[in-house]
């Protein structure tokens, strides 16, 4: 096994222990999550929105919460998420939306988590906005999948997009599908811990794949956000979108709050379209989690943090 891939199965397990999650619930905003996190409060998360858009930088809002299994915090979710497009308007943010089915309800019921993603993307579309339903675990690809087909029948997808995982084998197959649809999608690499059955464990298969999906996406003429930190990536597809002309207003690049800040802003300008993931809310530490185990060098910066404390 290498290292890498036994540091984030050990990242895993230590994540999963109680009290490693008690005392991140009371000092984690203290000694690193504000970096990857922009608020706990949706108040304050527009001031940091308005930040970015101030250096020409888009946003997608990610109202933290997944795996609920409740009906009660589902509607909650859903609530907020509304209350984030009234933001949106009322502050004239240049953002859009990004949810998570679990956190909608998928876990308890498909049905009810549907009807409540019909909400949102009802209000995404009267509001000239968009959302982008997020892919989780492997165990909720094709329930995801599903329910994203049916919304972008009817919303089309400038209100509707969907999350594609290079790590993933199945991943090529879905995106030719969504292709058909000519879906708007984001290409990621992949954050979850997944069985070798389903899933690329050598980096340079989850690489290579990532490639090829964004390449045959765009080459099919549809809207690829390319999510990725890696520059490597981010060179090679920046080559093949100039040697196949591609438009601008077909993709944008993707990075995530508090990551490659520099790498963003260098993008916005040589004139590239960049969309900062930006979660927020008080339950970030599923999310804060996978941000360490996917990149060691965000370990390090949480500790020297405690060790200042």
């Amino acid at each position: 096994m290498k290292w890498d891939v036994l540091l984030k199965k050990t990242i895993f397990a230590v994540a999963d222990n109680a009290a490693m999650q008690r005392f991140f619930d009371k000092y984690g905003m203290q000694i690193g999550v504000q970096r990857f996190v922009a608020a706990e409060s949706l108040e304050k998360t527009v001031a940091a929105v308005k930040s970015l858009n101030a250096q020409g930088l888009e946003v997608t809002l990610d109202y933290l919460g997944e795996s609920v299994t409740d009906r009660e915090a589902a509607l909650e979710a859903v609530d907020m998420i509304l209350q984030t497009y009234d933001a949106i308007r009322d502050h004239g943010l240049n953002a859009n939306v990004s949810v998570k089915l679990t956190q909608l309800g998928l876990r308890i019921d498909q049905t009810f988590c549907a009807a409540n993603m019909d909400r949102i993307a009802s209000c995404a579309r009267n509001k000239g906005n968009f959302v982008r339903i997020d892919m989780e675990d492997s165990t909720a690809t094709s329930q995801t999948l599903a329910i994203y087909k049916s919304l972008l029948n009817r919303f089309g997808s400038r209100h509707v997009g969907i999350v594609i995982q290079s790590c993933l084998k199945r991943s090529m197959a879905d995106m030719r599908e969504l292709g058909r649809f000519g879906a708007n999608v984001r290409v990621v690499k992949g954050a979850y811990q997944e069985p070798p059955d389903v899933a690329y464990k050598d980096k340079k298969d989850v690489d290579a794949n990532y490639i090829k999906l964004v390449k045959h996406h765009l080459a099919g003429g549809c809207y690829a956000a390319i999510a990725t930190h890696d520059q490597a990536i981010i060179g090679r597809l920046k080559t093949y979108i100039t040697e196949r002309s591609i438009a601008e207003d077909q993709f944008e690049f993707q990075m995530l709050y508090g990551i490659a800040s520099q790498l963003q802003k260098q993008l916005v300008q040589e004139g590239f379209r960049v969309r900062v993931y930006t979660p927020f809310g008080s339950r970030w530490y599923p999310y804060f989690t996978r941000r360490i185990a996917e990149r060691p060098a965000n370990l390090w910066f949480v500790l020297k943090n405690l060790l200042r404390r």
